[in-house]
């Protein structure tokens, strides 16, 4: 049993892991410009009475951390009492994010909203001190960080009411935790703010900058463009994650019962799905029933639609999914929900369509499946054989080769005459913490193009041209192609592909009946593609390097992504 003293350590631990990850990039603009500059000296005196205290930096972080806290631990329950959309408390914070961006650059409006918080400006010594706690409350409402161990456990607990002292102390300290590198960051402006003149004689400027930029934030918030960032970045606190979620939930795995485990194990039977109070994608969107599932080697995918973790994920799943669906494999998600805003089914709905996810998803608001499972984690996948039993699970990103090759093996179990397509996996896909360069994975459709070089790509028939230089991690076309939402197709006669990656390996995602030529460092090569959409491998090298991909698809050929090695 973790003794409440070994908690405070955990979470103070998974605090300052949190605050030093992608995680915080969102609001670290607004942390250097509005708590760290504007507590700064102008001139080399002291500061501005019109601009924020020297206590600026602290009371912004301080009225993030407390927000955070109480919203993460009370926020469901109390909207719950209050019978309130279990998202209010994120748009209020998104709102109210926006009221203080347009405050800080007419005065006027931020001190109708510094009223009720007036008697935290005696800390600063000024006459008029910007207030830093509401900007600290703001934040603290409106700011969702990924997902670690220590979080879930916190998140969890909040949202069931199982709080108690344990539970409190996870939280404080984590909160504690989080708070020390987001203030050195705080800190870190203020000084750098002080050195500079240009910064120290233009106060009102750097103001009105770190207006815009959270009136930017609140936007880029609603349209949830900081997700889209953050999934483009490696997780480099990915090892220190798992280690802290030993320490929080011990290592009692072991054998091939352990997480990723290399073959297949007995863990017994999986546990109900039961407790949602809906399903999506499924016909009418009624409960997969037990004959739904029977005879079918079933894939369990827990995730949170916000968790970036879970978002660098889903597309793994959805492609095991589209691969095997048809030769065994029901793959379910189940969606159960880190923050209260993800409880209301309508943002759930919203979520799975925006990941392109297009398997059955049962919405486990309640965390009644998340506790049949005994779950920890964000994302978490559990495979079971066509008999019910589980034989692998998995926590975290990555290990998708893996995952895939189980698949395969228990749909042989299950049918030994079964006919398999290619692996779409290969080892290099399961190394999801490398640091080496490489290219994200890169889709062609509508829906979610990313690294198109020629601007938006949109649906329907158009014609390109390729442009004069290519950047890295980014593709350009030529010729006429018929675009749709999942996919690009050549239209009146072959279609050209110019691809810039870095990494070991490239493999295309291509179905249809067509040829496929493509040439990179020097040499050409040409296959024929025939069938459903499958993974084939374009480029393979020993050493990550860059280099550029020209390619050339006949028509009838379906391109859907590129994936890197």
């Amino acid at each position: 049993m973790t003794t409440v003293s070994s908690l405070v350590v955990i979470g103070l631990l998974g605090g300052l892991i949190t605050g030093i990850s992608p995680c915080v990039l969102p609001v670290l603009p607004v942390i250097l410009l509005s708590a760290g500059a504007q507590g700064a000296r102008s001139d080399g005196g002291e500061p501005d009475g019109g601009l924020a205290s020297r206590f600026h930096p602290y009371l912004v972080v301080t009225g993030l951390v407390v927000s955070f806290t109480v919203f993460t631990l009370l926020g469901s329950t109390l909207l719950s009492l209050l019978h309130l959309p279990q998202d209010l408390i994120r748009w209020v914070g998104i709102i109210m994010l926006a009221l203080v961006g347009l405050g800080m650059m007419v005065p006027r409006v931020m001190e109708v909203l510094e009223r009720p918080f007036a008697r935290f400006q005696r800390f600063g010594g000024s006459k008029n001190p910007s207030n830093g706690f509401l900007l600290g409350l703001v934040l603290g409402a409106a700011y969702v960080p990924c997902a670690g161990p220590v979080l879930a456990a916190i998140a969890v607990a909040g949202a069931t009411g199982r709080i108690g002292v344990d539970t409190v102390a996870l939280a404080l300290s984590f909160a504690v935790g989080t708070a020390i590198p987001l203030l050195a960051f705080a800190l870190a402006g203020r000084g750098v703010t002080e050195r500079i003149r240009a910064f120290r004689t233009r106060q009102r400027a750097i103001r009105i900058t770190a207006g815009v930029v959270m009136l930017g934030l609140s936007v880029a918030l609603v349209l949830d463009a900081p997700a889209a960032l953050q999934r483009r970045l490696p997780d480099y606190t990915a090892s220190l994650q798992a280690r802290t979620d030993e320490l929080l939930h011990g290592d009692s795995s072991s054998g091939t019962c352990r997480p990723g485990a290399a073959t297949l194990g007995d863990c017994g039977p999986l546990p109900a799905i039961d407790g949602t109070v809906a399903w999506l994608n499924t016909p009418g969107n009624q409960p997969l029933t037990q004959k739904d599932r029977s005879g079918k080697v079933t894939l369990v995918d827990f995730f949170a639609y916000s968790c970036i973790n879970c978002q660098r994920s889903i597309p793994g799943v959805e492609k095991l999914h589209q691969t095997y669906a048809e030769y065994g494999l029901q793959v379910i998600g189940v969606h159960s929900p880190e923050y209260a805003f993800e409880k209301e089914v309508d943002n759930v709905r919203g979520g799975v369509e925006r990941l392109g996810i297009t398997y059955p998803v049962a919405v486990d608001s309640n965390l009644t499946t998340w506790s049949n499972f005994n779950n920890h984690y964000w994302p978490a996948h559990y495979l079971a054989d066509a008999q019910g039993n589980v034989r692998q699970t998995h926590v975290g990103e990555g290990g998708e080769a893996t995952t895939e090759k189980h698949v395969r093996e228990l749909l042989k179990q299950a049918n030994p005459n079964v006919s398999l397509p290619a692996p779409v996996f290969s080892e290099v896909d399961d190394d999801a913490g490398t640091d080496s360069p490489r290219t994200p994975e890169t889709y062609l459709g509508s829906s979610r193009a990313s690294g198109f070089a020629q601007g938006a790509l949109k649906k329907g028939r158009h014609s390109f041209s390729f442009p004069s230089d290519l950047k890295a991690d980014t593709f350009a076309l030529d010729g006429t192609w018929k675009v749709d939402s999942q996919s690009i197709a050549p239209a009146d006669g072959p279609g050209q592909l110019r691809l810039s990656y870095r990494g070991k390996q490239v493999n295309l995602v291509v179905s249809g009946e067509g040829d496929l030529t493509w040439r990179v460092n020097g040499r050409t090569h040409t296959a024929h593609v025939s069938g459903v959409p499958n993974g084939m491998e374009l480029v393979r090298t020993d050493e990550v390097g860059s280099g550029v991909l020209e390619l050339q698809a006949s028509p009838g050929l379906e391109l859907y992504s590129f994936t890197f090695g």
